[in-house]
């Protein structure tokens, strides 16, 4: 497999609301998804502004936020396709995070899947 799944973008999203159907997983992502965001620019200005102290804070939310957001894929009843690699990992991770999550959310998918919500396996 090359370092990036072929056609990412489209794959990530054709069964996005799938595996986002838990409240509670929807809950851990409304927070832990903005966490991760504010956190990579965080680490961006750090690094800019040679600040280690910001950037070793800001690794540290990104790391919780991969932390809430795994613990809150284990409650959905369909499971993330296992991850290739590390490269895999990184680039469904950060996608998800800057692309596919808020478009979720844009598109008006995540309010419609807290009305379908279920909790519990």
């Amino acid at each position: 497999m090359s370092l990036v799944r072929p056609r990412l973008l489209e794959w990530q999203w054709s069964d996005y609301p799938l595996k986002h159907r838990n409240r509670t997983n929807l809950l851990l992502h409304i927070v832990a998804v903005p966490l991760f965001d504010v956190a990579t620019l965080v680490l961006l200005a750090a690094a800019v502004g040679r600040r280690p102290g910001a950037a070793a804070l800001a690794v540290v939310a990104m790391v919780v936020a991969i932390v809430i957001q795994g613990r809150g894929h284990r409650m959905e009843r369909s499971a993330p396709v296992p991850f290739a690699g590390p490269a895999d990992f990184l680039s469904r991770f950060v996608v998800e995070q800057w692309v596919t999550f808020p478009r979720f959310v844009l598109s008006g998918g995540f309010a419609q899947a807290w009305r379908r919500a279920r909790n519990g396996p």
